[in-house]
């Protein structure tokens, strides 16, 4: 099992960059697959071509409201974590034919995401290794890979965008995994549709990060993200996702 994280500044393209991932492993055979999207804007299920709703699954946020609040609170002798956790597997799993789907949702009451997050790196000890791939769409906040939803990781792809800030975001998430020991063993960069090719000796000069190349702009997955239409249904030859492919077997996959 490998566990791949897509991360970067809001409006980079990390959630299509997953869901093309996705699509490129299914295609190859490299399945089960499991989606974890962390993001509260919950923009992978749309984009792999599932209703979660209509599916009858909840996010952990909203299994969360309803165990601690709708139901009144914990239980004696059992950790708040430990009461969601089979829930999660209950009713907060998506399960296809060739991937399923975990997300984490939309803040559920004032504050942080620790809850969530612990209750998500607790219930995923124990199925991980019922996958090939374990592809998890960040956010461009920081916290969820500050509090170690997952504490090894085998590729981390930041998705720079145009601004001068994605580079100091790459530093500050380096810096982060550093800190709090995640074991990455690699964490690499790639370019947006959006990066200027001006950048890119730049962005090849920031070591010891590996520069995988740019994804290209491409009409095609545009017109699908804006019409709702699932990535993993794009044409096989979409410039888009020939551009990502090439990223992977840059990266060995």
């Amino acid at each position: 099992m490998k566990t791949l994280v897509t991360m970067g500044r809001g409006g980079t393209g990390k959630t299509s960059f997953t869901a093309l991932m996705a699509k490129y492993f299914i295609e190859t055979g490299e399945t089960p697959l499991l989606l974890i999207d962390l993001d509260p804007d919950q923009n992978l299920a749309e984009m792999v071509g599932i209703d979660l709703e209509s599916s009858g699954v909840k996010t952990i946020a909203d299994l969360i409201t309803d165990t601690f609040i709708r139901r009144g609170g914990t239980t004696r002798g059992v950790a708040p974590t430990e009461r969601i956790e089979s829930r999660i597997w209950e009713e907060g799993l998506y399960e296809g034919g060739s991937f399923d789907l975990i997300a984490v949702g939309t803040k559920w009451i004032e504050g942080c995401y620790c809850l969530p997050d612990s209750a998500l790196k607790g219930a995923l000890g124990t199925i991980v290794k019922n996958y090939r791939y374990v592809l998890i769409d960040s956010p461009a906040g920081l916290e969820h890979l500050n509090r170690k939803v997952t504490t090894d990781v085998d590729d981390i792809f930041d998705i720079i965008g145009p601004s001068g800030r994605s580079f100091e975001h790459v530093h500050r998430a380096y810096r982060i995994i550093r800190e709090v020991r995640i074991n990455a063993g690699r964490f690499s960069l790639v370019g947006s549709y959006l990066f200027p090719e001006s950048e890119e000796e730049r962005a090849e000069s920031i070591l010891p990060h590996k520069y995988l190349g740019k994804v290209v702009k491409d009409p095609i997955v545009q017109e699908y993200v804006l019409s709702g239409r699932s990535l993993l249904d794009i044409p096989s030859d979409a410039p888009g996702y020939l551009s990502m492919k090439q990223i992977l077997k840059k990266a060995g996959y």
